[in-house]
């Protein structure tokens, strides 16, 4: 049986989620935080893609943006996870799927509601239990997008609606 086709929209923005295989752990050291990072930096770039917002929490990442070509944000999220896997599993003597299935994705329209996801996602430590603000998860755009942390070869895009 074949798998339901993603919904795509030219010009949409997107809010991905992808989870570690039965809820395991994605990120164990800070360096592996880094380098999914340094994975999101160069896809981004390779497939024009929009960062607005990120979390990577220990076990999941969400990720809010839009990309220039619709048809590649599957292509994106592959080069991202594919590498990161190659990267995980060579670093912990690991095998096997990382990735809990395919990612998800949910198209947001450019109005509050964007903004309302995006604040969701940065939020998302304070709901784990993680932390008790924003600011003090440095793995959220959160420090970034609000206080404007990390000019000099930020990850984050300016949103323009």
């Amino acid at each position: 049986m074949s798998r339901i086709g993603r919904p795509i929209l030219e010009n949409a923005c997107y809010h991905i989620i992808t989870r570690g295989n039965q809820k395991q752990n994605i990120f164990i050291k800070d360096k592996d935080y880094r380098e999914y990072l340094n994975r999101v930096r160069y896809y981004k770039n390779e497939y024009k893609f929009r960062l607005y917002g990120y979390c990577l929490m220990p076990n999941h990442v969400h990720m809010v943006g839009e990309i220039e070509k619709a048809k590649n944000l599957s292509k994106f999220m592959h080069g991202i996870n594919r590498s990161y896997t190659a990267y995980f599993n060579d670093t912990y003597d690991k095998v096997g799927h990382l990735w809990q299935g395919r990612f998800k994705s949910k198209i947001i329209v450019k109005d509050r509601y964007l903004f309302d996801c995006i604040n969701y996602v940065e939020t998302n430590p304070i709901r784990a239990a993680i932390c008790t603000a924003p600011y003090e998860y440095k793995w959220s755009s959160y420090a970034i997008r609000v206080l404007e942390i990390e000019k000099r070869g930020c990850l984050l895009d300016r949103l323009k609606i």
